[in-house]
C-alpha cells in the first residue's frame, strides 16, 4: 500500500494506493486484482477486496467502488451497496464514516480527495475522457455541496500511465486542442512520425490546480512500466493478452470524524 504525504498527515483519514502485490489472485491476475470486471475468479477478487478494507481499517462490505464507465458523472454515498448494484460513475463523495470510496485502474489516474476540517472524502477515476470531461471538477464540486472549500482540499493523484510509454494518434491530440489550445503542452512528438507522447498525470494535476483546489500531489509512478508493482491494461494489449487486473486505490473518515 502506498500513500501520498499530504493525505498522510490528516488525522481523520485514512487512504491507500494499493498495488497488485499481497493478493491471493493467480496467473495474470496475480495477485492483488480488485476488479470484479475481470475475468478472475470471484472469491479471490472478494478476498483481496476484504484484505485491502482490513487494511483501511473498514468492514469489507464497506469497500464500495462503482461501475466506471469513464464519464464525468459523481455520486455522493449515503449508504452501502452490493457488487452487482453498484451504480454508473465514475466518482464519489461522502461525509460518512467508514465507507471507504474505492477506484479501480489499470492505467487510469485515481485521485483520492479530502478535505479534513468539513470531514468530506471524494475518489475519482480520470482516465483521458474523464479528466477531459470534467470529472475532477465535477468531484470538487460535489464535495463543497458536502461543506468542503476549495481551498482546504487535498488531492493526490496515484501511479498511472506516464508520459515515457502513452502514445496517442494524431486525432487524439486534436480532440484536446479543440477543447482548448492550452491543452497542445500536455504532448510531445513520439519516434513515429505524426504521433505524440501524452502526459496523463500533469493534465490531472493542472485540472486540478484550475478547480481550485488547495494542495495536489502526485505519486509519479507509472503503471505500464513497473509491472512487479501495478497492472496495466496497455502493457497487456501490447502483448496481446487476454485479460488484465486492476488495483485499487481507496479513501475512508475515521470513525471517530
Amino acid at each position: 500500500m502506498l500513500t501520498a504525504k499530504p493525505l498522510d498527515v490528516l488525522p481523520h483519514v485514512r487512504h491507500g494506493f494499493f498495488t497488485r502485490e499481497g493478493g491471493v489472485s493467480t496467473g495474470i491476475y496475480a495477485t492483488l486484482n480488485c476488479g470484479y470486471g475481470s475475468n478472475d475468479d470471484p472469491g479471490a477478487v472478494r478476498e483481496n477486496r476484504a484484505r485491502v478494507a482490513r487494511a483501511l481499517g473498514s468492514e469489507p462490505e464497506s469497500l464500495l467502488t462503482v461501475y466506471q464507465v469513464h464519464s464525468a458523472s459523481v455520486i455522493r454515498v449515503t449508504s452501502l451497496w452490493e457488487h452487482g448494484s453498484a451504480p454508473q460513475a465514475d466518482a464519489m463523495v461522502t461525509d460518512e464514516p467508514l465507507i471507504a470510496l474505492g477506484i479501480l485502474t489499470a492505467d487510469c489516474a485515481p485521485v483520492l480527495f479530502a478535505d479534513e476540517k468539513a470531514r468530506v472524502i471524494g475518489a475519482a477515476h480520470a482516465g483521458w475522457k474523464g479528466a477531459l470531461t470534467g470529472v475532477l471538477e465535477a468531484t470538487v464540486e460535489a464535495m463543497s455541496v458536502l461543506g468542503a472549500h476549495r481551498s482546504r482540499i487535498v488531492a493526490a493523484i496515484g501511479p498511472c500511465i506516464s508520459r515515457d510509454a502513452y502514445e496517442v494518434g494524431p486525432e487524439f491530440r486534436e480532440r484536446f486542442i479543440e477543447a482548448a489550445r492550452a491543452n497542445e503542452r500536455w504532448f510531445i512528438p513520439s519516434s513515429r512520425e505524426g504521433h505524440f507522447m501524452f502526459d496523463l498525470p500533469a493534465f490531472v494535476a493542472a485540472r486540478l490546480e484550475e478547480a481550485g483546489v488547495g494542495a495536489v500531489a502526485t505519486l509519479g509512478l507509472c503503471t505500464y512500466a513497473d509491472e512487479k508493482r501495478f497492472f496495466s491494461y496497455r502493457r497487456t494489449t501490447h502483448r496481446g493478452e487476454s485479460d488484465y487486473g486492476r488495483q485499487i486505490s481507496a479513501i475512508a473518515l475515521r470513525p471517530d470524524a
